[in-house]
């Protein structure tokens, strides 16, 4: 089969002329097409109809010759011979007319339904397609025309919001619609060779069955030939199905990454800075056209630079125009009365101005940029960005507005002065934004050539080796799925969450910045267009399992726990922003956080992929309240034991005290002399001076030992 031509969908954005013309000739073959279809099913349709009568007249003829014996002929009514040769022949028509019966059914379901689905869904769909996006893209001029002509006053912020929201949904709208349109067309061009092949392969297979009987040699040459013909169509067939994917996939990127570019305000200058380097541009412009001596009028088209010349092109034109030569001209920005966003373009001469306006202020400084950097003739050098960065100073010189237009912007957009800044700053270094910029978030994220894992594998870690070891030492059986005993199936018993959910393994992958907020995004996204490209459609069905304390992943046929994850080690968990059954969580390597090692898990859920991170996330909160209770309760175990340890402390100290005092007052008394009895019998009695004397001994004495 020769090459198919297809519509470029990356250009549906941009939807310039020559886009256009290359549509109006695919919808032109899309007519003649649907004008040979019509014919062909008409033809087909009559051979149906005529099978259909010939089985019909086979089985009538069969019938009648079964009842040529119930006839009451006047002669040779009672010719056996005849009776039985016509019986013989009834029996062999009966069999033929049961064969026509089935060659009936096949060329209805083998040739009738390829074509009557073709013209029926296929060609209708494109007609509905393309009345939709004549009717978006009417919108979008209309929404386009009315955003030119908003005013610069500061009363009327609410009609410009409404007047940008107008065209950012229009804009949008058809876009999509385009690229869905593009999409059929080019579906069609394989589609087509099907409708017109399978129709054809089905009769002369129908056929070739039919006569089978009596045609064996014949039947063989034709077999090997329409086998041949059956492998072509089946290998069209899986290659509209690839290239309807790569389109879907496309559809899908585009959408996602073309959504800031609907609305017509200034990007950010952060992620979108001026190129200030630019040879060549291209894309619409109003130009303003002089109908009197006074007024004026704006029309809106599709400009580009061509070699040294500013060229022009209308949406039904097959070739651009002339619009001035940028060879040693001048460009600046002016203030316009009516317009914004407006730029005046004079010829070497003086003798030709053209003013023009574009849809944003980064719009007008590139194309400034452009037509200062042609003029100089740049682009005629080998190298003509580099170039352009040494006369960089000069064409920011160039665009720089009057100072009537950047106050009136400034007081219209108060907060966008610090983002025209930075814009600016950045723009005049000089250097062209390197496709590197782009990247650089995303090798933030995820590692480069980081390899995929579609299958489930249970991790292999230190825990799990001490885990195996233990229960080698104690004599159990380790399980070969992951599961960690008892005392874990206890715990997750005694937990309060308990949420079940059906999910789909799609894949995991290592990721260097778990704390962000797009890894799990930018994983979904990898690990979708890898499933695409090597198309792997098997996915793993498990049962999620949300407690308190951990996600158990369990197989739903032998409720074998297949991996654990601890809640302490998931960093976050969240859900795709339009898909909303695809989730993920980032699972934490068990060395910490400081390694930087972490592995991002996808799965794809019947249920809510936000009632699943919901779920996860009261999981955490559970944990970590319980977390915190605990701690509670041991710090203030910890606190009584210290209070008790204080308390025997004081007892302690009490009883040496009171023990202290009493050997004191035994070592006063055994001081202390006896008083012997005199010679004569009487009692020596000591004075009062002398007993005050030794008790105020006794007493140091038993101060000092008590302070020792």
């Amino acid at each position: 089969m020769p090459g198919i031509e297809t519509l470029p969908i990356e250009e549906t954005l941009e939807d310039s002329p020559q886009t256009r013309s290359l549509l109006a000739v695919f919808e032109e073959d899309t007519a003649a097409m649907s004008n040979y279809c019509t014919q062909l099913y008409q033809a087909m349709q009559r051979i149906y109809d005529a099978q259909n009568e010939l089985s019909a007249a086979t089985h009538l003829t069969s019938r009648l010759l079964k009842e040529y014996d119930k006839q009451r002929f006047p002669l040779g009514g009672d010719d056996e011979v005849m009776s039985s040769t016509l019986q013989q022949f009834a029996k062999v028509i009966d069999e033929l007319s049961s064969c026509h019966a089935v060659l009936s059914t096949q060329l209805a379901d083998a040739m009738m339904f390829p074509i009557t689905q073709f013209k029926e869904r296929d060609l209708k769909e494109i007609l509905t397609l393309k009345e939709v996006f004549q009717i978006s893209s009417d919108d979008h001029d209309t929404a386009i025309n009315r955003y030119s002509r908003l005013s610069k006053r500061r009363d009327n912020d609410k009609v410009r919001a409404e007047v940008v929201e107008d065209v950012y949904t229009s804009r949008k709208k058809q876009h999509q619609t385009m690229m869905h349109y593009f999409c059929s067309l080019n579906t069609l061009q394989y589609k087509k060779k099907t409708a017109l092949l399978e129709p054809l392969l089905g009769y002369m297979q129908a056929q070739i069955s039919f006569f089978k009987l009596g045609s064996e040699n014949l039947t063989q040459q034709w077999e090997d030939f329409l086998g041949t013909i059956g492998t072509s169509v089946q290998n069209v067939r899986r290659e509209m199905e690839e290239e309807v994917r790569q389109m879907q996939q496309t559809i899908q990127q585009m959408e996602i990454s073309c959504d800031p570019l609907y609305a017509p305000c200034d990007p950010d200058p952060v992620h979108s800075p001026v190129c200030r380097n630019l040879t060549r541009k291209q894309g619409y412009l109003f130009i303003r056209n002089k109908t009197g001596l006074v007024s004026s009028s704006w029309e809106r088209q599709y400009f580009f630079t061509q070699g040294g010349n500013l060229m022009q092109q209308g949406r039904g034109e097959v070739a651009g125009g002339l619009v001035t030569d940028l060879d040693n001209c001048s460009v600046m920005a002016v203030d316009s009365d009516d317009r914004r966003f407006c730029f005046q373009v004079t010829s070497f001469d003086g003798k030709k101005v053209v003013t023009l306006q574009s849809e944003s202020r980064k719009d007008c400084e590139e194309w400034i940029a452009t037509i200062n950097n042609i003029s100089k003739r740049i682009y005629l050098s080998e190298n003509a960005e580099e170039l352009a960065a040494r006369v960089n100073q000069s064409a920011i010189e160039a665009v720089t507005p009057s100072p009537s237009f950047q106050q009136r912007h400034e007081s219209m957009r108060p907060s966008s002065k610090g983002r025209v800044g930075r814009a600016s700053s950045i723009s005049s270094v000089g250097s062209e934004p390197s496709p590197a910029l782009s990247v650089l978030s995303l090798d933030a994220l995820v590692a480069p050539e980081t390899p995929i894992q579609f299958d489930i594998i249970s991790p292999v870690s230190e825990e799990n080796s001490g885990q195996s070891k233990a229960a080698a030492q104690s004599g159990r059986r380790s399980n070969p799925f992951g599961e960690c005993g008892d005392s874990t199936s206890e715990d997750s018993e005694e937990s309060i969450l308990h949420q079940l959910f059906i999910v789909r393994f799609l894949g995991s992958m290592e990721v260097r910045a778990a704390d962000s907020a797009d890894v799990i995004s930018e994983t979904m996204r990898q690990i979708l267009a890898a499933r695409a490209i090597h198309n792997i459609f098997r996915m793993t069905e498990s049962h999620l399992l949300v407690t308190c304390d951990c996600l158990k992943l369990i197989d739903p046929q032998t409720q074998v726990t297949r991996l654990r994850f601890p809640l302490s080690s998931i960093v976050q968990c969240s859900s795709h922003q339009d898909n909303k059954r695809l989730f993920g969580f980032v699972l934490q390597s068990a060395s910490g956080r400081g390694d930087g090692r972490a592995i991002c898990y996808i799965f794809e859920s019947n249920n809510d992929g936000e009632k699943i991170s919901d779920s996860i996330g009261l999981a955490k909160q559970i944990a970590f309240h319980s977390e915190m209770d605990r701690k509670a309760v041991e710090k203030q175990k910890e606190q009584d034991k210290a209070k008790e340890k204080q308390q025997e402390e004081l007892s302690k100290q009490k009883q040496i005290e009171k023990d202290l005092e009493e050997q004191s007052r035994l070592i006063a008394a055994s001081s202390r002399p006896a008083n012997p009895p005199a010679s004569d019998g009487h009692v020596l009695v000591l004075s009062n001076s002398q007993s005050e004397d030794s008790d105020a001994g006794d007493e140091v004495k038993k101060k000092g030992e008590s302070e020792a």
